[in-house]
């Protein structure tokens, strides 16, 4: 897996990283136990590894109903999985107005949207390729 970044001086490096799917499926496991803590709704995994060019290997998405329960999730999936794991986020985006906000664990891209943004973007619809799972919700 390829991921960038910038050195000292600003320069843009493309870092190897070995992750074992050991590994990403432990994050993946921490990152919906996350999602569940706050009761987020339709808890879906794509698997893009099938895909040819991608810059991750999964996403995992997921939407609340209001500002509050979107920002509460992506901060319960921050803190469950680094609770079980041990992995830190290496970014994140959208808390300023928690309508999607983006966690990215380098293999795994955590999208949290409110219905509405989740509807119009239409991440499953896009990537209708890949291996679709939708998890199913605790009652």
């Amino acid at each position: 897996m390829r991921i960038y970044g910038k050195n000292l001086y600003g320069q843009y490096l493309i870092l190897f990283m070995n992750i074992t799917e050991e590994t990403t499926k432990k994050t993946i496991e921490a990152i919906i136990e996350g999602i569940r803590r706050i009761k987020g709704n339709e808890i879906t995994i794509i698997d893009l590894n099938t895909i040819r060019h991608t810059e991750c290997g999964y996403f995992v998405i997921c939407h609340g109903s209001s500002n509050t329960q979107v920002d509460a999730i992506a901060h319960s999936v921050e803190e469950t999985t680094e609770e079980i794991t041990g992995e830190k986020v290496w970014h994140r985006d959208g808390y300023r107005n928690a309508i999607w906000i983006l966690l990215d664990y380098g293999n795994i891209m955590v999208h949290v949207f409110q219905k509405d943004a989740r509807d119009f973007y239409n991440l499953e619809g896009l990537w209708a390729d890949a291996k679709i799972t939708k998890i199913e919700e605790d009652n």
